[in-house]
């Protein structure tokens, strides 16, 4: 005896029919909080057995069960989910789900038939099981071990855990056998009838729609940076400007008013000065440590949002996160922290007090220097409004380019220890240096928020800026006698890469203004890699000597 699709259809509830991997994937995000995407609403077993959420999707059959079922069956019941879902509920929770032995008399019939014909006709369920009917799957921002405290799960206990498994082992929505989370590449999802295309419109059903709104393969890359910031949801975009810019349109009113910091990154400061003002959007710039400046822009002003890198760019300044935020929550004001530089390894925004984290995952994140994406990490209210604005915009994360950052994740901890590591050495050795003027890195003492930097940071990130003690040329001929790093924009990959900031990002600008910004022409940004720190040491000390 055979069993199929229509089988299980019959004998599962209407909520959860044998549907494609992708419409018990979860996109829609209901108003819920917490980790992960799924959970199980409670369900029935036919004559009076309660089963509540299942706790793992980690899946035990008879022997060669999958391999055994026909075509037909497969074809039909794509990765046979629904069997997998009965199959883990039986198997993971013998003693509790109290299932008549009927029930686990069928499957092993089932199985064993599906194994003597492989190919065989679609045949009917044995009609008098007692079957258990799975409630159906709640698209929802809680991590999937519900039930459970986090505390519990013991390999969750540390930022390198949950980089690897958060997001996959503990709630990944695409139904797999594989350790890797699959690629995929749809730009639309299907409904079989117009019933269940209504359903999922009046939010009774959990899938995918459209690309643009979701795909499985990000929404493990979401939840992944959620599990690592301590946020209820993280939204996923094509690149950090994307985030930037659709986070500020989205969360500020048109007449509203922001409080930003001198030093930022170029392309957010020309959005803020240039873009915003014509949606009548003004903004008082403040010097990171001008707390003063905070109080009185709050005062004046009704402000909507105070949005700044920390630490920032390319000067590595840092804000009291703890303290901007209770200044700003007092008057009604949000925190976004650009944290691009210290990576949620480093720096926790959001349990400093921050309302949303925001992230170049394109720098640390991604890691490997092969793809763009930016983030936004918070209270599922502020990133749904966030949300809601991205999708009519669009910059959809293409789902190739979230694997490659759930990949980079992966050894993220690893990275950042490493990186780390490297540049508060090679900071200290510039510092030294007769022929470099002044370092800019948090880990010094001498930085001006370096007491700032060691209460909230638990590291200081791979990347140094130095002035170089000469001219434009001078600082030309360092840098290009450097052998190792690569003359690039960008930071926070395996390779390392050194730019000029006057050259790379302010060359359109004379001299005098490029100055207005801090932009001198002996400025070096320097992005530590993988390499070996003795060979960065070495390359950077025969640069520094060949001047």
């Amino acid at each position: 005896m055979a069993i199929t699709a229509t089988s299980y259809a019959r004998i599962l509830s209407s909520s959860f029919e044998c549907r494609s991997d992708s419409e018990y994937s979860s996109s829609p995000r209901p108003e819920k909080a917490g980790y992960g995407r799924f959970a199980f609403r409670e369900g029935l077993v036919r004559g009076g057995v309660s089963v509540r959420g299942l706790s793992s999707l980690i899946y035990r059959f008879p022997p060669n069960f999958v391999r055994q079922l026909s075509t037909k069956a497969r074809r039909n019941c794509s990765n046979i989910g629904v069997a997998q879902v009965v199959a883990a509920s039986w198997s993971n929770h013998p003693s509790a789900t109290g299932v008549p032995s009927a029930a686990e008399n069928a499957v092993d019939s089932a199985a064993a038939a599906a194994a003597s014909a492989p190919d065989a006709p679609v045949e009917e369920l044995h009609a008098g099981a007692d079957v258990l009917m799975v409630g159906e799957f709640e698209s929802r921002q809680d991590v999937q071990l519900k039930d459970l405290d986090r505390k519990e799960v013991s390999f969750l206990s540390s930022n390198g855990s949950l980089a690897i498994h958060a997001g996959e082992r503990l709630g990944r929505g695409i139904v797999t056998d594989a350790i890797t989370t699959p690629v995929v590449n749809t730009s639309a999802y299907f409904f079989k009838k117009t019933a269940e295309l209504i359903d999922f419109k009046e939010k009774r059903r959990a899938s995918f729609e459209y690309g643009r709104y979701g795909n499985p393969t990000t929404v493990v890359a979401e939840e992944k940076i959620s599990a690592l910031e301590g946020a209820e949801s993280t939204l996923i975009m094509a690149s950090g400007m994307c985030a930037s810019t659709v986070m500020l349109m989205a969360l500020v009113p048109a007449g509203g008013h922001i409080v930003t910091t001198t030093d930022c990154y170029r392309k957010t400061r020309i959005f803020i000065e240039t873009i915003l003002p014509r949606m009548g959007i003004t903004a008082t710039v403040i010097d990171p440590a001008d707390i003063k400046g905070l109080e009185t822009a709050l005062e004046e002003h009704k402000v909507s949002l105070f949005f700044t890198e920390s630490p920032t760019n390319p000067f590595l300044r840092c804000v009291d996160i703890k303290l901007v935020s209770e200044l700003c929550h007092r008057k009604g004001a949000l925190v976004c922290i650009d944290g691009t530089f210290a990576t949620p390894m480093n720096q926790k925004a959001l349990a400093l007090g921050a309302d949303l984290s925001l992230h170049s995952a394109t720098k640390f994140i991604g890691g490997h220097n092969d793809v763009l994406a930016g983030c936004i990490s918070g209270p599922l209210n502020l990133v749904s409004q966030i949300r809601n604005l991205h999708h009519i915009l669009g910059g959809a994360l293409n789902p190739n380019a979230a694997y490659l950052i759930i990949r980079g994740m992966k050894t993220l901890h690893l990275r950042v220890q490493q990186q780390n590591s490297t540049a508060q050495t090679m900071a200290e050795i510039l510092e030294a240096h007769p022929k470099v003027k002044r370092v800019y890195y948090p880990g010094l003492p001498g930085h001006p928020e370096h007491h700032i930097a060691k209460k909230q940071m638990t590291g200081f990130g791979g990347v140094v800026s130095f002035e170089v003690d000469g001219d434009l040329m001078r600082t030309i001929k360092f840098v290009d006698s450097l052998k190792i790093p690569y003359i690039a924009p960008s930071f926070g990959g395996c390779e390392s890469i050194v730019e000029q900031p006057a050259i790379m990002s302010y060359w359109d600008l004379n001299q005098s203004e490029r100055a207005s910004y801090g932009m001198l022409d002996n400025l070096v940004r320097f992005s530590f890699g993988l390499e070996d720190i003795q060979d960065l040491k070495a390359d950077i000390l025969q640069a520094l000597d060949a001047i």
